[in-house]
């Protein structure tokens, strides 16, 4: 089950990225502290999941690779 929620949290990262471009990380963090905000620990978990998942894409795609969508 993991693997699938890995999966998830890499295709919602590549959503982000084609959504909003360089500001995709700034738009994951938002969303987190929103979930933190209401006590959705959980959530806020997921989104910054996805944060490091789009860090991690764009880090990637600088150094000359190419992002999967």
């Amino acid at each position: 089950m993991t693997a699938d929620i890995d999966i998830d949290i890499e295709r919602s990262a590549c959503v982000l990225i084609q959504q909003y471009g360089d500001d995709a990380k700034l738009e994951a963090a938002l969303r987190a502290d929103e979930f933190l905000e209401d006590g959705d620990w959980l959530g806020a978990l997921v989104w910054r999941r996805i944060l490091e998942a789009i860090e991690r894409l764009q880090a990637k795609a600088s150094a000359g690779g190419k992002v999967a969508h």
